[in-house]
């Protein structure tokens, strides 16, 4: 069972954003005076008295619009209240009750999920305004006054939400679930990958690049194990991305990496490696994450004996930055080896949570320091006392040693490798955190 869902409803401007980066202590949701800049579902991760939640921000409820944008944002909105388990509906006291307000409240008696009511912008501390009290009329039981600019009455609201919470169960997270973020430039089939392997069309497909703006989790379960696959927008240069709403589904593509434990980043066979790769697999390297290149449109590529071989040979040269990545050539059209992809999620997965004791680590360290001695400068030479893992996910290793200064890159990557050789690490980074030791 995942973790509870708690949706922050409302119609636009009422401070529905600022609101919810409160609550889950970041900046996740872009906040402006403009109504209707938020337009996909955010999602955050809350914590109140010990119990944790995903929080749901929505964009700005119009009840009755015949602008297609806006029908977009209530069917999104409509989405998270059905998926919701406690509603969190947000007016503004500055404006008092609206027409929309009350079409908004009606909407949510008829889902018939529980229904906090928040009044935001009591900026004041002390008596509540008269004002206050006009939001009895919506029929949503006491409402609870707060300010979401400085955090005034949120205690009380998440202590509302939490008595309308489902009772907590041991298993609310899935710990045996693969989180695995699809990410690459425009158009080359990310969307199509995530519907091959569901089955079925969960997310937009069309030949026109950033048809994708949100980041879609659609959760599967089948042979290989249960996996979460989070589809994500398009990532372009940034002196190519004018448009608004382009500029904000970046930042929900770099949100997804940062949620999952593994990115699949695709290129398309047919175009070969880019700088704007280069770049896109930057991102998931630099957040220690583990790594999957797939080749993709392989079934359209002209192929002759060697084609596979050779075309691997130029990418691992293109990601000679990233040298632990797999390369698994696919088609997601023809569903080709998208089975074997399974297996490699499940391997660098592991790879990349994997946990190596003191002992045998130190044991490792002994033999490939016995091979190549560690390097010397002006007469002294490089000692390393030992070697300990600090975390997992990406492994993070500890080396105290006699000088920082001596332990030059090229003899990091040596013991790199011999931990990879022994222990397997693939598809994942390793980090090096370095400790000298202080004279005795």
């Amino acid at each position: 069972m995942s973790k509870p869902v708690v949706a922050v409803v409302g119609r636009p401007n009422v401070g529905k954003s600022t609101l919810f980066n409160k609550l889950v202590g970041q900046r996740l949701s872009i906040v402006d005076d403009t109504p209707g800049v938020t337009r996909d579902r955010i999602y955050g991760e809350c914590e109140w008295c010990g119990r944790k939640f995903t929080l749901i921000d929505t964009g700005g409820i119009e009840p009755h619009t015949n602008d297609i944008l806006l029908s977009q944002m209530r069917n999104q909105a409509q989405l998270a209240i059905d998926s919701a388990d406690v509603i969190v509906m947000v007016t503004d006291l500055r404006t008092g009750v609206t027409a929309s307000d009350a079409d908004v409240a009606e909407m949510l008696l008829k889902s018939g999920r529980p229904v906090v009511l928040c009044v935001n912008k009591c900026d004041s501390v002390g008596e509540l305004p008269a004002e206050f009290y006009e939001f009895y009329n919506l029929g949503l039981g006491d409402p609870v006054g707060v300010s979401s600019v400085h955090g005034h009455g949120t205690g009380d609201l998440l202590d509302q939400v939490l008595k309308l919470l489902p009772k907590e169960t041991d298993d609310e997270e899935d710990a045996d679930v693969y989180k695995v973020a699809v990410i690459g430039k425009p158009n080359v089939g990310k969307s199509s990958l995530v519907n091959c392997i569901a089955g079925e069309n969960r997310c937009i497909v069309s030949d026109i690049a950033g048809t994708t703006r949100d980041a879609i989790d659609t959760q599967i379960e089948n042979a290989h194990g249960k996996f979460l696959l989070i589809d994500t927008a398009g990532l372009r240069r940034k002196s190519r991305v004018t448009d608004q709403i382009e500029h904000y589904s970046v930042l929900r593509a770099q949100m997804a990496i940062d949620r999952a434990d593994v990115c699949v980043i695709m290129i398309d066979a047919l175009e070969g490696f880019t700088e704007q790769d280069s770049k896109v697999a930057g991102l998931a390297h630099e957040a220690g994450k583990g790594c999957i290149v797939a080749v993709n449109k392989w079934d359209a590529v002209d192929k002759e004996t060697g084609t596979m071989e050779s075309m691997r040979t130029r990418l691992a040269a293109d990601f000679s930055f990233m040298s632990y990545v797999p390369i698994l050539f696919l088609s997601a059209k023809t569903g080709q080896r998208v089975d074997d992809l399974f297996e490699m999620i499940k391997k660098v997965s592991a790879s990349n949570k994997m946990r190596i004791s003191t002992g045998v680590l130190n044991d490792v360290l002994a033999q490939a320091t016995a091979r190549v001695q560690p390097p010397t400068d002006k007469g002294h030479r490089l000692k390393i006392y030992y070697m300990t893992q600090a975390s997992t996910c990406p492994p993070t290793f500890v080396c105290f040693v006699n000088s920082r200064e001596l332990f030059h890159f090229s003899y990091q990557r040596y013991l790199e490798n011999r931990i990879r050789e022994t222990f397997g690490l693939t598809g994942t980074p390793v980090h090096f955190v370095i400790r000298e030791r202080g004279k005795e």
